[in-house]
């Protein structure tokens, strides 16, 4: 049986492992800390993610810890009026055949995790750090810190969006600062006053800041991400930095009453000082000989179209199927043909994903100078959204999007 290699154990490699195993694949995954643990946030994921979960039989592990919200409101951040509102809950569902959720993102880790654990065609490999990889015509060899080296068919390359087998098959440098700083917490509901507490998601749109409300926790919790501009200090590729909660109550202090006292209830958070990369423009991006690139070591995103996840899980879906379509994780001796053409599938994979992957990249960046709009631009703004709230938020090529 061939040997499918993943480097990188976040959302991204955690659902390519899944989805490869179920396709009949056998997954040895390496993740370079000593335990499995996410320390994220909370996430948006759209219908379209949701359905590449709930084919990996994941529906019931989800309904336990992630929300429903029934509406998404964006809001004047200075006046707190309503701009527009897009209904979720029900009508997601029959739009696009799978919910919008939102989730704790080290609740969904660690049930991707635990199903992985059941599988015995899985291995998890912690304390693994991988320092290269090495191709050859019939196969590729990971080079780890300890000087081992662990052989393969194919290689998925899902280590972050700064990834070192990017760097080694790319070599076009580290994301840049964006000038963006997103402060994150999480706050249990019940320690908020009940005005604060909410069950849908909110974002708040301000001159050259934004706040995004959420529940996760099957709403027992509520996320919170505010985003600044500013410069941090410090390693970049390290989003978890301790924060000021003053410095952020001052960077909101012109904003309305009722978020300036969500903000104020918040006294711990972390700090992201966000970096991207441009957009793709190739699908060379995405794939090179038996590697593959998936989820931010290939496209980092912005989180202002709340896809960055959702992209990486879209990513795993669809190799899984190209490999298994091409016959790469069959049994017996007809699949030696198959793996000497795997890397003309891991093109095919490639070509399926870098344009819509760009696309999203693109529409991220756009959302994150409409959110922060000043002057004329944000009044034009307002206005479009009061007029055409709801079919300028429903993003229908996005949601009915992605792997069939």
């Amino acid at each position: 049986m061939s040997k499918l290699l993943i480097v990188g154990g976040g959302i991204g490699g955690l659902t390519a492992a899944l989805a490869c195993a179920c396709a009949g694949g056998a997954v040895a995954l390496f993740e370079r800390a000593t335990e499995f643990s996410e320390v994220g946030a909370g996430i948006q994921l759209g219908p379209n993610a949701m359905r590449v979960l709930y084919r990996l039989g994941l529906q019931d592990a989800l309904a336990a810890v992630m929300a429903l919200p029934q509406r998404l409101q964006v809001r004047n951040a200075l006046s707190g009026s309503v701009l527009g509102s897009l209904r979720l809950g029900e009508v997601a569902l029959q739009r696009y055949g799978a919910p919008y959720a939102t989730i704790h993102r080290a609740d969904l880790h660690a049930l991707l995790v635990q199903a992985l654990r059941q599988r015995a065609d899985v291995q998890l490999h912690l304390n693994s750090a991988v320092l290269g990889v090495l191709q050859t015509p019939s196969g590729v060899d990971l080079q780890l810190l300890d000087e081992s080296r662990v052989s393969g068919d194919v290689l998925v390359a899902a280590d972050g969006g700064w990834s070192g087998l990017r760097q080694q098959l790319l070599a076009d440098g580290t994301p840049r600062p964006t000038g963006h700083l997103a402060y994150r917490a999480m706050v249990q509901q019940s320690d908020l006053p009940p005005p604060l507490r909410s069950q849908q998601v909110s974002v708040w749109l301000g001159p050259k800041l934004h706040v995004v409300q959420y529940p996760v926790r099957a709403g027992a919790w509520l996320n919170v991400v505010a985003i600044v501009q500013g410069q941090a200090q410090g390693d970049m590729s390290n989003w978890d930095h301790s924060a000021n909660a003053l410095d952020l109550q001052h960077a909101l202090a012109a904003t309305c009453a009722p978020l300036n006292e969500l903000i104020g209830a918040i006294g711990h958070w972390r700090l992201w000082p966000l970096s991207i990369r441009p957009p793709m423009v190739g699908a060379f991006e995405h794939a090179r000989g038996r590697v593959a690139l998936l989820g931010d070591a290939a496209h980092p995103m912005l989180p202002y179209l709340a896809q960055g996840a959702a992209m990486a899980i879209e990513d795993a879906a669809a190799l899984a199927q190209v490999l298994a379509a091409g016959q790469v994780f069959a049994p017996g001796p007809g699949s030696q043909s198959a793996l000497a053409n795997v890397p003309a599938l891991l093109q095919d994979y490639a070509r399926q994903r870098w344009q819509r992957n760009a696309l999203v990249q693109a529409r991220a960046i756009r959302n994150g100078k409409i959110f922060h709009a000043t002057g004329l631009l944000r009044l034009g703004r307002d206005i479009a959204m009061r007029l055409a709230g709801e079919r300028l938020l429903d993003q229908a090529w996005l949601y009915a999007g992605g792997p069939a």
